[in-house]
């Protein structure tokens, strides 16, 4: 009989596991993958974004859905407890603009391998490559956990007997991870309700999308998201165009709200403010005398609007912009303040960043992440209904919810 069982490896697992065995507590970790970390080595392109420095009043605003679930575990593990704790286990980290937090290395294997060595060091054990089939309660009010180990392609059933379960299996996003929504069959088998999934921190697919675009870059532009005639979401900094379509910070920060208004049936469009800094009827005077110095007029700006455009924008949109909006010179400050694309579609679980939905968290006790139907249950990280913007905020969630599950799950054992 172990005291806590952890079920995936992950932020949150991880993070569970090692609050948990140093609060005294014995700990076994169960994944699926054949080590831990498997979406960490994802993160930060690859440099894992590990949180983000904000203070909550600011760091609250990015969160989705219910911000004020996360402030208990927040406080009890914040940023910068995140930034001592990696410091502790020889993590050095460094602070990036928009208070972005990254191991001094730049590199996701950092973090990994420095959980990978607390976990040894704390003697947690652990299985992996093991899928994980029914979990129940047992009459005493223990916990039984069905999984089977595949150790070189021979599958071995086996059975762990535990006080406290924290799950941590993650949400959809990334399947290729290991992320197939395990934890949300387990949550259902104890009563628990799910707030619809969806993909976010995803692409926006242009209808017709212009494949010229990829690659590009914008800096310090706006981009506002439509759905039907009404402007529901601006946001202004750094978006790129991909082979999936419109992302970036910006896109990303859109796609959420995007993506659920589609799946709901709406229209959804984006319109991008090149020129955001700069009032419309400022820019439209500005093109008229640079227009006039080019000897560029309407009647030629068809024939000469590639070099004239270089003046407004990087070469590389030049052409689909042109291709897209057919602007007049006239209307070209109206074309450069909304160039506008209409989303055809979304780029799904496979290369989404997050999940969005999840468990319902009504259903959840925000000062331990137990579970209001099962004593001893508890839950952590994205299989919560509870999801960030990019910059951080995902992971934070994830430590803060697997230290708190962690602690409260040892506290629970060693009383009972």
């Amino acid at each position: 009989m172990t005291d806590v069982l952890v079920i995936g490896a992950g932020a949150a697992g991880c993070m569970a596991a090692i609050k948990a065995a140093e609060a005294g507590a014995s700990v076994i970790l169960i994944e699926k993958n054949t080590r831990i970390g498997r979406k960490i080595m994802l993160t930060g392109k690859g440099r894992c974004n590990m949180t983000n420095a904000k203070p909550w009043s600011q760091f609250a605003a990015h969160l989705h859905s219910k911000p004020a679930f996360f402030k208990s575990a927040f406080y009890n593990f914040s940023n910068s407890a995140t930034v001592d704790f990696f410091r502790s286990i020889g993590v050095e980290t460094v602070v990036t603009r928009d208070d972005r937090v990254f191991p001094q290395t730049m590199s996701s294997a950092t973090v990994v391998d420095a959980l990978a060595d607390r976990l040894a060091h704390l003697g947690v054990k652990t299985f992996f490559g093991c899928t994980v089939g029914e979990v129940a309660r047992t009459p005493d009010g223990c916990f039984t956990t069905a999984f089977i180990e595949n150790n070189h392609n021979f599958f071995h059933p086996k059975m762990v007997a535990s006080k406290t379960v924290i799950v941590a299996t993650g949400g959809l996003s990334y399947p290729t991870t290991g992320s197939d929504g395990a934890g949300y069959a387990i949550a259902r088998s104890f009563g628990h309700t799910l707030q619809p999934t969806f993909p976010s921190l995803t692409a926006l697919t242009p209808a017709g999308y212009d494949m010229r675009l990829q690659g590009a870059t914008l800096i310090n532009v706006a981009a506002s998201l439509f759905v039907g005639q009404d402007m529901v979401q601006y946001e202004f900094g750094e978006l790129q165009f991909t082979d999936g379509g419109i992302e970036g910070p910006i896109g990303f920060k859109l796609s959420r709200k995007a993506v659920w208004a589609m799946i709901n049936g709406d229209k959804v469009s984006v319109a991008i403010d090149l020129k955001p800094a700069v009032p419309v009827d400022a820019l439209a005077d500005r093109i008229a005398k640079e227009a006039g110095q080019e000897k560029v007029t309407d009647a030629n700006f068809s024939r000469c609007y590639g070099r004239f455009l270089r003046r407004f924008m990087p070469q590389a949109i030049v052409e689909p912009f042109y291709a897209g909006c057919r602007p007049s010179l006239s209307g070209l400050a109206s074309a450069l303040k909304s160039w506008r694309f209409q989303i055809a579609g979304y780029v799904g679980y496979k290369r989404a960043v997050v999940t969005a939905g999840g468990v319902s968290l009504d259903e959840i006790v925000s000062k331990t992440m137990s579970s209001r139907n099962v004593p001893g249950l508890y839950f952590a990280g994205e299989v919560l209904d509870m999801d960030g913007d990019t910059g951080g905020y995902n992971l934070q969630f994830a430590f803060s919810t697997g230290v708190l599950a962690a602690e409260s799950a040892a506290k629970y054992a060693a009383e009972h």
